[in-house]
Order: structure tokens, then C-alpha cells, then sequence
């Protein structure tokens, strides 16, 4: 059976680390864009994004929340960056058991990176918008993707949506925890 093979366009934040200061502007943005209601409060705890530092060596590398993980991993990797050895860990994008990183602190729910996604859409993520050293861009590159997939990925898209618009937010996430508590 052959499928079908198109392109989409996926929008990624690129981090160029040499520019980066360690400002943290790029968490205060993302946390008050996710703050409800929105831009109510700042708390870098439920950012998406965080800044790993080493301000003795002066050194910062952004990492913005990939997708959570049950359990932790077993990587035993490290790397060199300027002389100073750094766990595989420090620059991991998931969420996951060993560190509170990218976990929501009121429920414990896993955050993860949504590009800062609006009504009407922003031009970019907020924290590229607010990064002055440059070291956060925005970019889109076209990937080829399963025409099956695709539709699967939008028709659960709009039952999500119109489980949110008839139930709301709070019911659907409180279902989902339950849900994920009997697995």
C-alpha cells in the first residue's frame, strides 16, 4: 500500500548559546504569556523555557520544554562546553520524574513548549520577541509528512477543541488526570 507523502511547515525556535547573556527575559515573557489570566504575574516556575547557567564560567544555554516522559532516562552522556563538564540532563527538553523542570508547580502537570500559540496568532514566540541578545530565533523549514498522519493529527485536534467548548478547560484536564492515574 503506498501512502501519500506531502510537505508541512514546522516552526521551531533555534538557540544559538554564544550569544545568549543569561538575562532570563526570554522565562519572565513565557511565564506571564501562560499566566491566567494572561500577563497577571511572572513566575519562571511555570515557563517553558529556562535558562541553565553557570554564572562562575558565565555561561547560559535556553532550553524551552519538549514532551514529558514517565519515567526517566537512562542517558549517561556528557558534554564539554568551555573546559566544564555538564550531564546530559542539564539540556534535556523533556519532562520527567527526576527534576522539576518543565513540571507546573500548583499541579504538578507537565508543560511543555506551545510556541505561544494565540487567537490571533503572534509572529513568533514571545521569548523570541523579547530576547535582545539575538540568541533565540524563529524559523519554519518544510519536512515531508504521512498524509494519513496529518489528518489523524487534525481530526483530534478538533474533538479536543470541541471537548473544551462544550466541557471546558478545567473538566477536560481534570478528566485527563484521572484518566492517566488508572494506566
Amino acid at each position: 500500500m503506498k501512502t501519500d507523502v506531502t510537505t508541512k511547515t514546522v516552526k521551531e525556535i533555534s538557540i544559538d548559546v554564544e550569544k545568549c547573556t543569561g538575562c532570563r527575559a526570554c522565562e519572565m515573557a513565557c511565564s506571564a504569556f501562560h499566566a491566567k489570566p494572561r500577563y497577571s504575574s511572572i513566575n519562571p516556575a511555570r515557563s517553558r523555557i529556562r535558562v541553565v547557567t553557570d554564572e562562575i564560567n558565565d555561561e547560559y544555554v535556553p532550553v524551552y520544554a519538549g514532551n514529558f516522559t514517565r519515567s526517566e532516562c537512562d542517558g549517561r552522556h556528557f558534554y564539554q562546553l568551555n573546559g566544564k563538564q555538564y550531564s546530559e540532563c542539564s539540556f534535556c527538553r523533556a519532562s520527567c520524574p527526576s527534576r522539576d523542570y518543565f513540571i507546573e508547580p500548583d499541579s504538578g502537570l507537565p508543560l511543555k513548549c506551545d510556541m505561544c500559540e494565540d487567537e490571533p496568532p503572534l509572529a513568533e514566540p514571545l521569548c523570541v520577541t523579547v530576547c535582545e541578545p539575538g540568541c533565540l530565533t524563529y524559523q519554519a523549514r518544510q519536512v515531508e509528512a504521512n498524509v494519513d498522519e496529518l489528518e489523524e493529527s487534525a481530526a483530534m485536534e478538533r474533538g479536543l477543541e470541541s471537548l473544551v467548548r462544550q466541557h471546558g478547560i478545567d473538566a477536560v484536564i481534570d478528566n485527563l488526570k484521572r484518566l492517566s492515574k488508572g494506566r
